[in-house]
């Protein structure tokens, strides 16, 4: 009884020492009122953790260890991104080892390592009880896994749910509880692929009948299908001159971008993430539907082979390129690159890393090597997908000798001024770089937009200093979720010019340059996109909101809401099509094919006349079941 009692305290001295090590350090922690949940939790857990132990200090020692990665981790991401740990953030805890190096790199191997080894250690491998005690743990893990659905719904009636705030429920639950529910919930949605007449009825809801527009007067220039097309993701690219409160001593954007900006309408990409998951973005870019889920869409949702921007290209004739100077396999890239269609991926293998700011290449030498590998096939032959993902832009921003510091800030947050300079370095770069290209491609189609804001410190940091963003979600207003996902983005149409696009969903993209194109071909690219020429429709986690002009409208799902009808139908209904598109039966790419036969079938019933009527539509109805 007195181990149970030293075993028990140990935990308790534990939660109280890390709730107000994580609050002070990094300003996160659960609600006063969860704590005692959540104490009772650790505690459970605990309980099971000292059955299997040999003695009291290997369990404290185990204990501690174990506690410390879970909790530091998930303090580190809330405040670095604004949600806590979720389920598929287990999958891709991989590609952090591809990403990080140094100190960094070994603390990351660490807070994997030293748990297992430390449980391992712990382990009581000769004592009855360790076993059972192993037993029940696995037993109530096979039933959670077997039954995910009940588990949800008693543990929602009892702790809640708050849709689109994954931080408001950490916080009123407290971890072990909030790992164990989103896990049931995230095992609960692997429903089976929607059958056909889910995706048919999706397709009618979204009035789905290729091809759609996004840009009608594009079409009337068919003449400019085979123009080359220039892609770039701008790391981390955002503008820095609203943050008021840091004080900036100069416009961190060249001169030249401004204008540029200002002559496509200071247009905005509407961004599925914050701060981090890049590759989110990028599908939207190359596959046109939006990422609604807190997970990285490459790392287990794309299974399919699909006719995404990439394939579509290359179906007319393009030869279609992926660059990007990080290891290859981050993200799954290898894998979703091929999936999407490219024909060619150079990471940073295929690169000379020879200016580097920190790890990261520098845009200025992506730029250059880029250039000296498609300049060939800039002038004839094939037509070239060019895609280009920049690397340099990484929190915390590093530069080097090279790359001096030229913007000072008056405020205390040095994420801010090193991100000021990284933007001063990233904006002429791409402009020396984009003159150039415009002068060997000038008929070329070129897109260039910032995958999302860069994360300025703890609990959005400097975005609170300014009043851009609150520190936590509860508190945003409409404005900020769109604040939170705006990047700038500018499309060039050629001689042309700047097209004013409007703030741009990051999924529209696609349909915006076939139509620029001038490709008609039908194809599931404007599924999203043309849903409506007026609304658009941004998706987030657990929450979505639509602009039209200057009005936005921003829907919680788990609230019911006037004027989120229709958008939350339109969002269920893309939600089916991208289950069944990139992890399902595809019925979505057999649509076309089907209207074909049935048109063809009333040619036939209307050259047979009323006598064939009954037969010609029974043996259609036949074939599509």
């Amino acid at each position: 009884m007195r181990e149970w009692m030293w075993a028990l305290g140990l935990v308790t001295l534990w939660y109280l020492l890390a709730q107000i090590g994580i609050a002070f350090a990094l300003g996160v922690s659960p609600e006063a009122g969860a704590w005692p949940r959540d104490l009772g939790a650790h505690l459970f857990v605990g309980g099971l953790l000292f059955m299997m132990a040999r003695s009291v200090m290997r369990f404290a020692l185990a204990m501690g260890v174990l506690f410390s990665a879970f909790t530091v981790s998930n303090a580190i991401k809330l405040a670095v991104l604004g949600g806590p740990v979720m389920p598929d953030d287990f999958v891709a805890a991989k590609n952090l080892f591809l990403l990080l190096e140094g100190w960094q790199l070994w603390g990351s191997v660490a807070m994997l390592a030293l748990p297992v080894a430390s449980l391992l250690w712990m382990f009581a491998w000769r004592q009855p009880r360790a076993w059972v005690a192993l037993g029940g743990a696995v037993l109530a893990v096979t039933a959670v896994v077997s039954h995910p659905a009940p588990v949800v719904g008693w543990m929602d009636a009892r702790f809640g749910d708050w849709v689109w705030n994954q931080r408001g429920n950490y916080e009123m639950r407290g971890l072990p509880l909030h790992l164990v529910q989103e896990t049931a919930r995230n095992l609960s949605r692997r429903a089976q692929p929607p059958q056909m007449a889910e995706v048919d009825q999706a397709l009618s809801l979204l009035g789905a009948k290729p091809p759609g527009r996004l840009f009608k007067a594009a079409l009337q220039h068919p003449d400019r299908a085979g123009r080359n097309v220039h892609m770039f993701v701008l790391e981390s690219f955002w503008d820095p001159l609203p943050l008021k409160a840091a004080g900036l001593s100069a416009d961190p954007l060249d001169p030249a971008f401004r204008k540029l900006w200002k002559a496509a309408g200071n247009a905005r990409a509407l961004s599925p993430v914050f701060g981090g998951y890049t590759a989110n973005a990028e599908f939207e870019a190359l596959c046109g539907f939006p990422v609604q889920t807190d997970a990285v869409f490459f790392e287990g949702r794309l299974r399919r082979d699909v006719p995404c921007l990439p394939r579509h290209l290359g179906e007319a004739g393009y030869r279609s390129v992926a660059s990007h100077p990080n290891a290859a396999p981050f993200w799954n890239r290898i894998n979703a690159y091929r999936r999407v269609g490219f024909e060619q991926y150079w990471s940073d293998r295929n690169f000379v890393l020879d200016d580097m700011n920190g790890e990261f290449l520098s845009d200025a030498s992506l730029y250059r090597q880029v250039l000296e590998r498609i300049g060939p096939e800039l002038d004839g032959g094939r037509p070239l997908f060019n895609y280009v993902l920049t690397y340099f832009g990484h929190l915390d921003y590093p530069l080097n000798e090279a790359r001096p510091p030229v913007i000072t800030a008056a405020t205390d947050n040095g994420l801010v001024s090193a991100y000021a300079n990284t933007v001063y370095y990233k904006s002429r770069e791409l402009m020396h770089f984009l003159a150039e290209l415009r002068r060997r491609d000038p008929d070329a189609i070129v897109v260039l937009f910032g995958d999302h804001l860069p994360s300025l410190g703890w609990n959005h940091g400097g975005y609170a200093e300014s009043g851009l963003l609150a520190a936590s979600r509860s508190e945003f207003d409409d404005a900020m979720f769109r604040t939170l996902v705006a990047t700038p983005l500018i499309v060039i149409d050629g001689r042309r010019g700047p097209v004013r696009t409007g703030d741009l969903p990051i999924y529209a993209l696609p349909a915006l340059v076939l139509d620029l194109l001038g490709d008609e071909r039908e194809t599931m690219l404007r599924f999203a996109a043309h849903a409506d020429d007026v609304v658009r429709v941004r998706p987030l986690p657990g929450v979505h909101f639509t602009v039209e002009g200057k009005a936005l409208t921003v829907c919680r799902d788990g609230e019911a809401q006037i004027g989120c009808e229709a958008s939350s139908a339109w969002v269920e209904a893309i939600s089916v099509l991208k289950r069944d598109l990139f992890n399902g039966g595809q019925h979505a790419l057999q649509a076309p094919d089907r209207l074909r036969r049935l048109q063809t079938v009333e040619l036939e019933v209307e050259e047979l006349g009323s006598d064939g009527l009954d037969d010609g539509i029974a043996n259609e109805t036949d074939n599509d079941v």
